[in-house]
């Protein structure tokens, strides 16, 4: 989901995990929070712009062969040491494989979350607080090594594909995309094979 908080981000030193299961429970609407540089952030419901937009372009990855694009699982990236260095819900994603049985078994340990390395291209949509998924989420992704990450800035009425991840050492708020291929919202994204160059053109209306 398009991480949009309705209240301040938190900080936090208990296990994220634990912390985010806290805050679905305490919530009177279904919610699924989401972990990014040690901040808890709660998604409001997303627009239909938002995500007519999101699930025509998963869509468009479908139809081109790719039968492994998504939406709606959450991912777990981990630190060097094991510990959980982020929890999110892309918007849309191609992954790298159906789930094994080993993936299942991490998903189960780590109650709900799949391992963040079966995504090979990620993409987020962004929402009233477009500062998330234009700044901790990227760092994230490139923190975690994902190849591609594709997002639609209706803020700033641009999409991009990211790519080159890059960690320059132990601190993933430190990492970042080196490639940035921008294009205005409307106009086709060209993205590196072998995907296909995508439409834009679901996000010119809101």
């Amino acid at each position: 989901m398009s991480a949009e908080p309705i209240t301040e981000p938190v900080m936090t030193q208990q296990d994220p995990i634990d912390l985010l299961i806290a805050i679905e429970e305490a919530s009177v609407a279904p919610i699924r929070p989401e972990y990014v540089e040690g901040m808890a952030i709660v998604p409001p419901q997303s627009n239909d712009n938002h995500n007519d937009g999101a699930f025509k372009l998963a869509v468009q990855f479908f139809t081109t062969g790719f039968e492994l694009a998504g939406m709606g699982n959450g991912y777990r990236a981990a630190h060097k040491d094991g510990r959980t260095m982020a929890l999110v819900i892309p918007d849309f994603y191609i992954r790298r494989r159906k789930p094994t049985e080993l993936d299942e078994s991490y998903r189960k340990a780590h109650r709900g979350w799949y391992p963040i390395d079966m995504i090979a291209l990620v993409g987020e949509v962004t929402s009233t607080n477009h500062e998330t998924d234009t700044g901790p989420k990227l760092r994230t992704y490139a923190a975690a090594g994902i190849p591609v990450y594709v997002l639609v800035d209706r803020h700033s009425g641009t999409a991009h594909c990211c790519t080159d991840p890059v960690l320059p050492g132990d601190n993933p708020t430190e990492a970042y995309y080196a490639t940035d291929i921008k294009v205005n919202l409307g106009e086709p994204l060209p993205l590196p094979g072998p995907y296909p160059t995508v439409d834009t053109a679901p996000f010119l209306t809101d």
